[in-house]
């Protein structure tokens, strides 16, 4: 905020809709502060029934707006409960953050860059335009760096939501039972098959498949994990499926074409489940987290494991990893800001972790991609809904709801085309499935 404003006498707001006293002098009640506040409140803070609060605002899409503001209300929802912590009613801060997304459809063809540099531009724009917004919070007692932050993550969850990416096509969710005590994983190894794998009652690696037409019984694969399983298919009639064993090291078993494997120790200290990913045949590279809570990675050249690495970061999730193409691995994780991050291998060197934003994500993500340079991420949301997001190679999307009440994370494939399979645990602790052709 510009210096200026630091010192106003105009700046406590104890309750709303209340007139304001001189803090150097509590018994005199300054009516310049009360009438712009007044007036500022009763114009923006006032419950809206689809239409926009004043002739200031944007009328031309209010559905955009809409839209924008019902993603905020169910993803950051945790910035609603913060901001009630100071006496900020939910009312207020839901004009306030309406105010903030109708700035950005307003002014977001003004800036270029990529998103951190055109949330700075547009923050640093609001800042100056709409200096009562941050007074009134300052007046509830927020910190300034707070206000600042929240403000930001509004803007940039906004830029992230522009455009609506449709969830028609998707089917309706369905229960392919069985009892699951972690979540699940999938894999893929030619078009219209499926395998899907999850932890049973009796810890063990239980097996479910698509065989084009129908779907099999469930089968006791042996074992005893302590996570969800991982898995992956590197070429016609292979899987690879990992998972941590009692003693917290990697574990790992294969069907060759004929028969499954017997489990094998991969070592490791494991504190997530892990993922693996392979990008040609006869190669795998399978992450978790480590006890530092950073990435690990471990791979198979088609002729020898590897030693573990240290790929940093600090992750609160298990990671989910895929590949586009040849020697091209994306990782993804939660953070400890509970949102989205990731990592990619270009085939010579690992990038920086980068933080994806677009609001918090109760759960570790899944990844599919369905072209090269294309990925689905998908994820719990906060209301326990399963949500996606997309890389169309250029740009990731806002976040979408496909419903569903999941109590495990996602696993997600794509074996061809456009085409995406998920799955999870669902309240009843069954596999559920929901796909897009």
């Amino acid at each position: 905020m510009n210096p200026y404003y630091n010192n106003w006498p105009y700046l406590q707001i104890p309750i709303y809709g209340q007139p304001n006293v001189y803090p150097m002098n509590p018994g005199y009640v300054c009516p310049f502060y009360s009438n712009m506040a007044t007036n500022y409140l009763e114009n923006l803070y006032e419950e809206d029934n689809g239409e926009l609060a004043h002739d200031g605002m944007m009328r031309q899409r209010p559905q955009d707006i809409n839209r924008i503001m019902a993603l905020i209300n169910q993803e950051l929802n945790s910035y609603y409960t913060e901001l009630q912590r100071y006496g900020v009613q939910r009312v207020v801060t839901r004009n306030i953050f309406r105010n903030i997304v109708t700035y950005v459809l307003r002014n977001e063809n003004r800036y270029t860059g990529n998103i951190e540099q055109r949330t700075n531009a547009i923050f640093n724009a609001y800042q100056r335009d709409n200096v009562i917004t941050f007074l009134i919070l300052r007046g509830y007692g927020v910190l300034n760096n707070r206000i600042n932050q929240i403000i930001r993550a509004i803007i940039r969850f906004s830029l992230e939501n522009i455009e609506e990416r449709p969830t028609s096509g998707w089917s309706q969710w369905e229960d392919l039972g069985g009892v699951l005590t972690s979540g699940p994983a999938v894999a893929s190894w030619q078009p219209n098959r499926l395998d899907a794998f999850g932890r049973g009652q009796n810890n063990a690696l239980w097996h479910k498949w698509w065989n084009g037409s129908s779907w099999s019984e469930w089968e006791d694969l042996g074992g005893v994990l302590t996570s969800s399983p991982a898995a992956v298919s590197w070429g016609s009639n292979r899987i690879d499926v990992f998972g941590r064993g009692q003693n917290n090291a990697l574990w790992h078993k294969w069907w060759n074409g004929s028969s499954w494997s017997e489990w094998e120790d991969l070592g490791g200290v494991l504190t997530s489940s892990p993922a693996v990913a392979s990008w040609q045949a006869n190669r795998l590279d399978v992450f978790g987290r480590g006890r530092n809570n950073a990435l690990w990675h471990k791979w198979w050249n088609g002729s020898n494991w590897s030693q573990w690495e240290d790929l940093g970061g600090v992750l609160t999730s298990a990671p989910a990893a895929v590949s586009w193409g040849p020697n091209r691995i994306d990782v993804f994780g939660r953070g400890q800001n509970n949102s989205l991050w990731h990592k990619w291998w270009n085939g010579s060197s690992w990038s920086q972790w980068e933080d994806l934003g677009g609001g918090v994500i109760s759960s570790g993500p899944a990844v599919a991609s369905t072209a090269p340079n294309r990925l689905e991420v998908f994820a719990r949301g906060q209301n326990n809904q399963l949500i996606f997001r997309t890389w169309n190679g250029t740009r990731w999307s806002g976040w979408q709801s496909l419903r569903g009440e999941l109590t495990s994370e996602p696993a997600a494939v794509s074996w061809g085309g456009n085409r995406l399979d998920v799955f999870a645990r669902g309240q009843n602790n069954h596999l559920w499935h929901i796909w897009r052709p």
